[in-house]
């Protein structure tokens, strides 16, 4: 007879199909159980970011929130979008519509991050506004300048590689999935990205 799974793959297991499941806009229809798993899940699963640092690397789309402003909307007809470059401390959150129009156009904020702890990154938001399609180099965009006044950071409480999530300064609680089928680097300015490798080059 098959052992009963884990408590620890149960509840990841149940979590990532309410997340992934796109019926009832990022479950909110389960909004109590949702909750209710991502709390039990940061007990079972801690993250620890001085071992899985590079986990936190590409694409990861917003599933479910506790925050009501419009920016942290996840819906049917939307992509709600979070790209991580640690390694050269770079990071995008990207609003765009879902299905193939998504790539013509969306509202961005880039900002630099830098891993503080075993759970916390650092965020220092620096220009947001449009980011349109890539038509040649470098892509169309229209992006000011940010001034944040306050702090900003990440608690990071789970992370592996299918599902982050995470707890941020206002105390919103955040899950997100990854999405294997978009590359970070499709999305951050290439020229910034080589000159960024250039000033800090790989050791031989």
């Amino acid at each position: 007879m098959t052992p009963p799974p884990s408590p620890l793959t149960a509840c990841r297991a149940e979590l990532l199909h309410l997340l992934r499941d796109r019926s009832h806009g990022g479950a909110a229809a389960t909004a109590p159980r949702v909750r209710e798993l991502l709390q039990q899940l940061e007990r079972l699963q801690p993250a620890n970011l001085a071992i899985d640092s590079d986990q936190l690397t590409g694409v990861w789309e917003l599933r479910w929130s506790s925050g009501r402003q419009p920016y942290l909307l996840v819906a049917p007809w939307l992509e709600n979008l979070q790209l991580l470059d640690p390694r050269r401390g770079r990071a995008m959150n990207l609003l765009r519509l879902a299905g193939p129009l998504g790539p013509l156009a969306g509202i961005a904020v880039q900002a630099r991050i830098q891993v503080e702890g075993n759970q916390r990154v650092g965020v220092r938001f620096e220009r947001g506004g449009w980011l349109g399609p890539v038509l040649g180099e470098p892509r169309l965009q229209l992006l000011r300048a940010v001034n944040q006044s306050f702090p900003a950071w990440l608690d990071i409480t789970v992370l592996d590689h299918e599902l982050r999530v995470c707890r941020g300064n206002a105390g919103t609680l955040f899950a997100l999935v990854r999405r294997e089928d978009l590359n970070p680097q499709e999305f951050f300015e290439r020229g910034a990205a080589d000159a960024e490798v250039a000033s800090h080059p790989s050791p031989s």
